[in-house]
């Protein structure tokens, strides 16, 4: 029996479409924390990390704007599965900024300062310093990404505070300035080739209804994470 696939560019679309179509608004990361008081009801957060292809992250970009709704991209620096600094992954990192989306950084630093025996805030100061001056921004938000080392990128803020480096949150920031996933349905594409979700920070074990599914509930806050390298036009092994 052929098996349907379905974390399709075009299916993805049509789930971003019944969103709107149910009278959600999407917002940035940023917009979330600089404006937590005053966000209204049927609110999606909409986040991006950049795990392994800035090129299918250009097809998400594409797809919001046409869409006219905004994301946050959180984008690494030391990746083996891409350069930000190549002709062609520069130039969409600079179409992602100028279509008004966010760009944040996707953290690694307690991998760096293993691998390297580095001190971590000393990777991380530089590395914010790198992605601001390449892409003349200053970020303000960071997400920790999950690699293969076994470190846990987000315990570096157990003991740091974003603002310590002129950021203003973490994704998975619990304090009151940001506690978005305490606070909000979250809904992601982490498991590659299905979906998971939390209700305020628990895990819904069994549930892995599509984004679209989700949207019948009617939660007042949806943090929705998404990946590029998720999906494709046809199949997986494109």
């Amino acid at each position: 029996m052929k098996k349907e696939f379905h974390f399709t560019f075009s299916n993805i679309e049509a789930q971003y479409c019944a969103a709107q179509d149910a009278g959600y608004k999407f917002i940035t990361c940023l917009e979330y924390a600089e404006k937590k008081s005053s966000v209204s009801d049927l609110t999606i957060i909409n986040r991006v990390d950049i795990d392994f292809s800035v090129k299918k992250a250009d097809q998400l970009r594409e797809i919001f704007d046409r869409l006219g709704i905004k994301a946050s991209f959180f984008v690494r620096l030391h990746a083996t599965e891409y350069n930000v600094f190549s002709f062609n992954n520069y130039r969409i990192l600079k179409s992602i900024q100028k279509s008004g989306h966010e760009i944040g950084y996707h953290s690694e630093v307690l991998d760096q300062a293993a691998i390297w025996d580095e001190d971590a805030t000393d990777c991380l100061r530089r590395d914010l310093d790198v992605l601001n001056r390449m892409l003349d921004i200053e970020i303000k938000g960071i997400a920790s990404h999950g690699g293969t080392t076994g470190l846990n990128n987000l315990d570096y803020w157990k003991n740091n505070n974003p603002s310590d480096f002129n950021l203003i949150y973490e994704a998975y920031d619990n304090s009151d300035k940001f506690n978005l996933f305490y606070n909000s349905f979250y809904i992601s594409d982490s498991e590659w080739t299905r979906w998971k979700c939390y209700k305020y920070g628990e895990l819904q074990a069994g549930d892995h209804r599509t984004f679209a599914d989700h949207l019948l509930d009617k939660h007042k806050l949806i943090y929705l994470l998404i990946h590029p390298d998720t999906f494709y036009d046809r199949h997986p092994y494109e």
